[in-house]
């Protein structure tokens, strides 16, 4: 497969039923609480991280110590990246074999380029939309705004070139099995009883 034909295919999703809308994805990318950042270093070997985000500006905005750690030093080499968040929901049945078994989610995926924000304002505006996402709205009955560390983080922004959210949703109960039997095997042998629980 060529680059032109990976880049394609990149960020695509099998599933059409289950695609997100843009207005969705980028509703859930403002309220989603950590996402994982995956970078490679210049073995080419990965290297996933979690962090809490801010979307802002149509990117994904996210800060870490400044330090010359793995993290650094991998999106310094190669500033590309891809960014995903998740939000599971409620394990159910659909059929009647113990493998009919799913579950509800939202999840984004995003692949782009992380830059390092090198203007003092940005960042101070970056860490009160962080703090107005994470923190409550007295902040505690601190005095707001004041982030004398900026100097001591880094804080970057990663800009989508291909971005797809995907949804898994929760059927109602009448959908669900017993009331009705979605199993993907209906051909399959089934059990005469469910085999005991062992209990250590």
């Amino acid at each position: 497969m060529t680059s032109s034909e990976q880049s394609s295919v990149r960020g695509q999703l099998r599933r059409s039923d289950k695609v997100m809308s843009d207005q969705e994805t980028h509703a859930f990318l403002q309220t989603a609480f950590c996402g994982r950042t995956a970078s490679v270093d210049r073995d080419g070997y990965p290297y996933v991280v979690p962090n809490l985000f801010v979307w802002h500006d149509g990117a994904v905005w996210l800060h870490t110590a400044r330090s010359d750690g793995h993290f650094a030093r991998n999106v310094r080499d190669d500033d590309r990246v891809c960014f995903e968040v998740d939000e599971p929901g409620e394990v159910f049945p659909y059929g009647d074999l113990e493998c009919d078994t799913s579950i509800a989610y939202r999840s984004v995926v995003l692949f782009g380029r992380i830059a390092l924000v090198q203007d003092v304002e940005r960042a101070r505006t970056f860490f009160s939309l962080f703090m107005r996402k994470y923190a409550p709205a007295d902040s505690w009955g601190r005095a707001q705004g004041s982030f004398p560390r900026i100097e001591a983080t880094n804080v970057y922004a990663i800009a989508p070139e291909s971005m797809t959210g995907k949804i898994g949703v929760l059927p109602a109960v009448e959908a669900r099995w017993p009331a009705v039997n979605h199993s993907l095997s209906p051909q399959a042998p089934r059990p005469t009883a469910a085999p005991p629980i062992k209990r250590s």
